[in-house]
């Protein structure tokens, strides 16, 4: 169960206080690289592909507690510059991982461009802005491995910070669990986001993401894939990602946020009920995030 009253102390640790690239000592540089040559593999079983536009810091911050990795399962992270416009990219540069580049904007491009180069038989997508728990490999590749399994996503939370306290996220946070519940039964795609997502490489090159900038190529990749196998969830709260509220304020207040969301999932309540896969509209809302 989540901390109903304050974020977990591990994240503490990645949370650098610097906005810019030229106010990150190379001391801190230097400590995530010792962690990364001691977690990555030259022969990955798994590679953690993470799309990045203009998150110079962020990604230091992700990248970050991706080092302090626990697991046994050979991996590798590549990181996809999305063209930003920022110092993303020297960012990346300073850091011990894989960095490519993809002009074309949007997550789809930027994700295809990463599964297209990874080594890995297993894909695990995050987010630029997030951070993972030292067990979020293990436990997502030990569902990802089941029987006839080509699709797994993962729980997150958010970090609380002042008019998002973290007594009314974690209250948030289960309701959002339990919805999820009910839309896994029919309809998994629309649990399904990159900041904790799994899949079997050979039915995602299958299949492809969307080459279109628009949020959802994540979870058109999950309905896409429902042809090949079965979707699964990864229930452990040990392993649930770590994020801001930057996808909450954009509707407001905390309150302002959690009423859009109610109305977004009664309005589409009944269908979760159906069992006929819809026509997939790129601009359908309910395949956007939140």
């Amino acid at each position: 169960m989540t901390n109903m009253l304050q974020n977990p102390a591990w994240l503490a640790d990645f949370n650098f206080p610097y906005e810019r690239l030229d106010q990150v000592p190379n001391e801190v540089f230097e400590e995530v690289n010792k962690n990364l040559d001691a977690v990555q593999s030259e022969e990955p079983l798994v590679s953690v592909i993470i799309a990045a536009f203009n998150e110079e810091i962020n990604i230091l911050r992700c990248i970050a507690s991706l080092s302090r990795m626990k697991t046994t399962i050979p991996f590798e992270i590549i990181v996809v510059n999305n063209n930003s416009k920022d110092c993303t990219q020297q960012t990346l540069d300073k850091l011990h991982v894989r960095s490519l580049f993809e002009v074309k904007q949007g997550c789809g491009p930027a994700r295809q461009t990463g599964q297209e180069n990874a080594k890995g038989k297993y894909i695990l997508l995050g987010d630029a802005d997030c951070f993972y728990p030292p067990c979020w490999i293990t436990e997502m590749v030990k569902v990802l491995q089941q029987r006839d399994v080509v699709c797994v996503y993962g729980r997150y939370s958010f970090i609380s910070e002042p008019g998002f306290p973290r007594w009314q996220l974690a209250i948030f946070e289960k309701m959002k669990d339990i919805i999820s519940e009910v839309r896994h039964i029919h309809r998994p795609y629309f649990n399904a986001y990159g900041i904790s997502m799994g899949y079997v490489k050979e039915y995602g090159l299958k299949v492809g993401f969307i080459k279109t900038k628009f949020w959802g190529d994540d979870g058109k990749l999950c309905l896409d894939l429902m042809a090949y196998g079965k979707i699964k969830q990864v229930k452990a709260a040990k392993a649930r990602a770590w994020t801001g509220t930057r996808t909450l304020q954009r509707s407001g207040s905390f309150a302002e946020a959690t009423l859009e969301r109610i109305k977004k999932e009664l309005n589409r309540l009944a269908g979760n009920f159906r069992s006929e896969v819809p026509f997939y509209d790129p601009n359908d809302p309910k395949f956007n995030k939140g």
